[in-house]
C-alpha cells in the first residue's frame, strides 16, 4: 500500500545536487530512492513499485529495464574492449557498425554521416558548431545567427539553452549565445495570436520564421532548429503543415534546417523519426536517448550528404571538425546502441506507439470531460502525451505549484511514475507498454485529478 509523501522515510539527498531541482526544496523534500526495474515498473527504497509513464523518468528507456539483449551487448563489450578513443587515427569497431546502422535507418531523411556524441545536449551542441562551419566552408562566414521556436527545449549547454524557448532553463544562465531569436511556437492553447484553429496558427507562426529571417537578413542566419514535435516544454503538436512549411522557407534562404529528434527519434512519435512524420528531410538531425534504450549515454548528429560533402571536399583544412567528447564513439555505447536498434526493429515498437498512444490520447482526454481542472490535453501521434491543468478554464490560470504537488503524490500513490513541468503532467511511457499499462496509467491520473 502506498503511503503520502510526508510519511515516507526516504534518505535525504545528503550530498547531491539533482539536475533540474532546487538544491534547498530537495532537502525539504527528499526524492524517492528508485533501486530496481523491471519490464515497465520500478520499486523504490521502501519497496514500493510503480507503473512508470516516463520511460526512465526522461523519455528514453523505450525498451523498459528488462531488455536483456542490450545488457549483453554492454557485458560482452566490457570484456571485449572497454574503451578506446574516436579522435583522429583510431575508432572502436561497433562505432563504425553502429553509423552504418544508423544512416540506414535515417536514408529516408538523407542522412549520410554521423557524428557520435555522449547525449542530446551533445547533439545539438555539435550540430550548432557544424552549421556556423558550413557555412563559412560555403564562403558566407555572416551566417552566425540560430532561430528556433518559444516553448522548445534544446538541452542545457550554452548553445542548447540559447536555441530553447523556455525563460527556467536560460534566464539563471544569462547572458547566453549571441545571435540566438525564438518565434512563436505552434502552441494552439496559449499563443501570441489568440489563435485556436492549428493550420491558421501554423500559418501565422511561418509568416513570422520568414519575417524574421528577412529581417535579420538570410545572410546572417546559420540554422533553424526545432523538435518535430515539442516534448519536455509541454507536448506541442504542430499542425501537418508546419515542418514542411519550415524546410520550404529554410530552402529558399539558404538557412539550414536542424531536427531536435533526441525525444521523436526511433518510434516516439508513432513514425520512426518526427521528421518523418511530417514528411521532411532536414540538412541535420539530433538523437540520443531512445538509442540505447538509456541503458548507456550516448548520442549523435547526423549529418545529411549535402552538407557533409562541404567538409569532405574541403582541401584547405578549414573543413576539420575541431571538437568532439572523450567518450564520442565509446565502444561500449556503440554495442549497446547496435543491440538497441536489432531490438527495436524487431519489437516493431512504432506500431505499438501508435496504437498505445491512440489508446492513451483518448484515456486522457476523457480525464478533461470529467475534471474541470484540465485545461488542456496535448498529443495524438504515439506516445508524448500531456495535460495542462489550470485552476479557471476560461482564463486559462495555471494550476498552483502546492495543487500541482498534491496531484502528483497522488497519482504517485496510485502506483503510476509521472512528471510534473510546471502546470503540466508529462506521460512519455516505454514504447513496450500495453493496453493495461494504459489503463492503469488513466486510472491513476484520474486518482490524482479526484485529489484537488
Amino acid at each position: 500500500m502506498n503511503t503520502p509523501n510526508d510519511e515516507r522515510s526516504s534518505p535525504r539527498p545528503g550530498p547531491l545536487w539533482q539536475p533540474m531541482t532546487h538544491p534547498g526544496e530537495a532537502i525539504q523534500h527528499p526524492p524517492r530512492t528508485i533501486v530496481a526495474g523491471e519490464g515497465v515498473h520500478v520499486t523504490d527504497a521502501e519497496g514500493r513499485r510503480y507503473l512508470d509513464a516516463l520511460a526512465g523518468g526522461l523519455w528514453n528507456v523505450n525498451l523498459g529495464f528488462s531488455c536483456e539483449p542490450v545488457k549483453r551487448a554492454i557485458a560482452n563489450q566490457l570484456d571485449v574492449l572497454p574503451y578506446y578513443s574516436a579522435f583522429r587515427g583510431t575508432v572502436a569497431a561497433p562505432a563504425v557498425e553502429l553509423a552504418e546502422r544508423i544512416i540506414e535507418w535515417t536514408s529516408p531523411e538523407g542522412m549520410g554521416r554521423v557524428f557520435f556524441t555522449s547525449g542530446g545536449s551533445d547533439s545539438v551542441e555539435t550540430a550548432l558548431r557544424l552549421a556556423r562551419q558550413y557555412h563559412k566552408l560555403r564562403g558566407r562566414p555572416g551566417r552566425v545567427k540560430f532561430l528556433s521556436l518559444t516553448g522548445s527545449y534544446h538541452g542545457t549547454h550554452f548553445g542548447g539553452a540559447s536555441v530553447t524557448g523556455n525563460a527556467r532553463f536560460r534566464t539563471p544562465y544569462e547572458p547566453l549565445l549571441p545571435g540566438t531569436f525564438h518565434i512563436p511556437g505552434p502552441n494552439t492553447y496559449r499563443n501570441d495570436f489568440d489563435e485556436a484553429d492549428p493550420a491558421r496558427l501554423a500559418a501565422r507562426c511561418l509568416t513570422a520564421l520568414e519575417s524574421q529571417i528577412v529581417f535579420q537578413g538570410p545572410q546572417t542566419v546559420a540554422a533553424f532548429i526545432m523538435e518535430p514535435i515539442q516534448g519536455a516544454g509541454g507536448v506541442y503538436v504542430p499542425h501537418e503543415s508546419f515542418m514542411p512549411g519550415v524546410r520550404d522557407i529554410c530552402s529558399r534562404h539558404g538557412v539550414l534546417l536542424i531536427a531536435d529528434e533526441v525525444i521523436t527519434g526511433f518510434g516516439r512519435s508513432g513514425a520512426w523519426f518526427g521528421s518523418r512524420l511530417w514528411g521532411v528531410q532536414p540538412d541535420m538531425m539530433t538523437i540520443a536517448k531512445a538509442l540505447t534504450t538509456g541503458y548507456f549515454p550516448l548520442g549523435a548528429t547526423l549529418i545529411s550528404h549535402e552538407v557533409a560533402e562541404e567538409f569532405e571536399s574541403n582541401d584547405d583544412g578549414l573543413g576539420a571538425v575541431m571538437h568532439g567528447y572523450t567518450y564520442s564513439g565509446h565502444p561500449v555505447g556503440a554495442a549497446a546502441g547496435l543491440a538497441t536498434l536489432e531490438e527495436t526493429a524487431r519489437l516493431g515498437v512504432v506500431d505499438n506507439a501508435a496504437s498505445r498512444g491512440s489508446q492513451l490520447f483518448e484515456g486522457v482526454t476523457g480525464l478533461a470531460d470529467r475534471f474541470d481542472v484540465v485545461g488542456d490535453v496535448r498529443g495524438g501521434h504515439g506516445l508524448a502525451i500531456a495535460l495542462e491543468l489550470v485552476s479557471d478554464r476560461p482564463a486559462k490560470t495555471p494550476l498552483d505549484g502546492t495543487t500541482m504537488a498534491r496531484i502528483h503524490e497522488a497519482v504517485f500513490d496510485a502506483g503510476v511514475a509521472v512528471r510534473l513541468s510546471g502546470n503540466k503532467i508529462i506521460l512519455s511511457p516505454a514504447l513496450i507498454i500495453g493496453p493495461d499499462h494504459v489503463a492503469r496509467i488513466v486510472d491513476a491520473l484520474a486518482a490524482g485529478l479526484e485529489s484537488v
